[in-house]
């Protein structure tokens, strides 16, 4: 969500979605109050009913006590996809998040409440009032929808057209069904045309890894760290994007190379906060490797502008790798080249995005109405046609990415490609 931000403008709040539409909140006598902490209470009851409020809810309050605004922390830790709960305590996260600089920024008093956040918004809504809530989700309203409406169309439709022997529901029913993969096909678009016409690395610094051999096209083509102005943005093997502030406690303020304590060999490079909390880790081996790797390393260290330190890497207790234990250690999975088939995994649409049941179920639901192709009445043509273009709309995406992958994308390729 590269649009999302939360940052204070003077004396009012501004939250400002993917969309760029804002929400301002004036802070005051007439508006927020104060912000209170609330901790997520049951650690494994929040994780399993509540994910997003895995590290408690930030709340702004108003008069009386009043949430006007929900902040769950989770949904503003650029790491939060590579930690687990257990990994990060609460606390840490508000300097993580930058959302104490905020507050501080915004001068009004923080405190901790007793009361788990979850608990909070059933009495806030008992009370008939729902604060607003500082959560983007990364796929629009509208897309859930229409699927639900496509689904229970399809269903209603398609007992209709059986139980009443109304030819007329059939294609109804796979126009409904139509609209499952037709909704994913427009935000698959929608996505690629707004990164196409994106701006936002107008003019930053881009460094690709230098792994020497045994790299794959997607690790080389994907994988970068982008130097902005106000960002550190680093991209992994699979596309995910996190981006780092520079400024304030939370922001990139020295990099730390790790080496193995027996040998000295570099293991790894850990981007530090002020509080010298590591906020990414990058292999050494697969981004700085040989002459050009160091000459990117350089080239690094100058584009961020901060101190470098040498420290020695601290192994876990009964570790068989360097990384075990590190709270990032998912970093060097995701930023390194990955296998081939847990690359395709992480970004096949129906099993990261919307489940991979539907690429078996969109085919059989289909294929109920197309025989209606080999009909003479038209109605039932119309169904068989439209079935066709459901299940073409389903396979033909993921075959086509597949045979992508396996053929090229996720090949591994010659030291002397890999170098280039």
């Amino acid at each position: 969500m590269r649009r999302a931000r939360l940052y204070a403008e003077g004396h009012t709040l501004v939250v400002r979605d993917a969309r760029f539409r804002e929400r301002r909140y004036a802070v005051g006598a007439d508006g927020i109050r104060q912000a209170v902490f609330y901790p997520p209470g049951d650690l494994w009851d929040t994780v399993q009913k509540r994910p997003m409020e895995r590290w408690g809810v930030l709340a702004f309050k108003g008069e009386g006590e009043r949430d006007v605004l929900r902040v769950p922390l989770a949904a503003w830790l650029p790491e939060a996809g590579v930690v687990g709960a257990m990994d990060l305590a609460p606390s840490k996260c508000f300097d993580r998040t930058g959302l104490r600089d905020l507050v501080a920024t915004l001068e009004i008093p923080l405190k901790e409440g007793s009361q788990p956040a979850g608990g909070v918004e059933r009495e806030g809504n008992s009370r008939g009032i729902r604060p607003d809530r500082a959560v983007h989700a990364d796929l629009p309203r509208w897309h859930s929808w229409a699927r639900g409406l496509g689904m229970f169309g399809w269903f209603v439709a398609v007992v209709i057209a059986f139980s009443a022997d109304l030819v007329w529901a059939m294609p109804v029913a796979a126009c409904a069904l139509l609209l499952i993969p037709a909704s994913d096909g427009v935000v698959r678009i929608a996505a690629w045309w707004r990164n196409r016409k994106s701006d936002w690395f107008a003019g930053a610094l881009m460094f690709r890894p230098s792994p020497g051999a045994g790299a794959t096209r997607r690790f080389l083509r994907t994988a970068s760290v982008r130097v902005l102005p106000d960002d550190v943005v680093l991209t992994n093997t699979v596309g995910e994007e996190r981006w780092l502030g520079r400024a304030g406690v939370h922001g990139v303020a020295r990099l730390v190379r790790l080496a193995d304590p027996t040998t000295g060999e570099l293991m790894a490079v850990e981007f530090q906060d002020r509080n010298g909390e590591a906020r990414a880790l990058l292999p050494w081996k697969h981004w700085f490797t040989g002459h050009q790797g160091r000459d990117r390393w350089a080239e690094l260290k100058a584009a961020l502008e901060v101190p470098v330190v040498d420290e020695k890497l601290r192994h876990a207790k009964n570790a068989n790798v360097w990384w075990q234990g590190h709270m990032l250690s998912a970093d060097v999975r995701k930023m390194s080249p990955m296998e081939a088939k847990e690359a395709r995994k992480e970004t096949d649409w129906h099993r990261s995005v919307i489940g991979r049941n539907e690429l078996l179920a969109l085919p059989l639901f289909g294929a109920v109405l197309l025989a209606g192709l080999f009909s003479d009445e038209l109605p039932a043509f119309l169904a068989g046609l439209l079935s066709a273009l459901t299940i073409a709309a389903a396979l033909v995406p993921a075959l086509a990415s597949a045979l992508a992958s396996r053929f090229s994308y996720d090949k591994v390729i010659e030291k002397e490609e890999a170098n280039v």
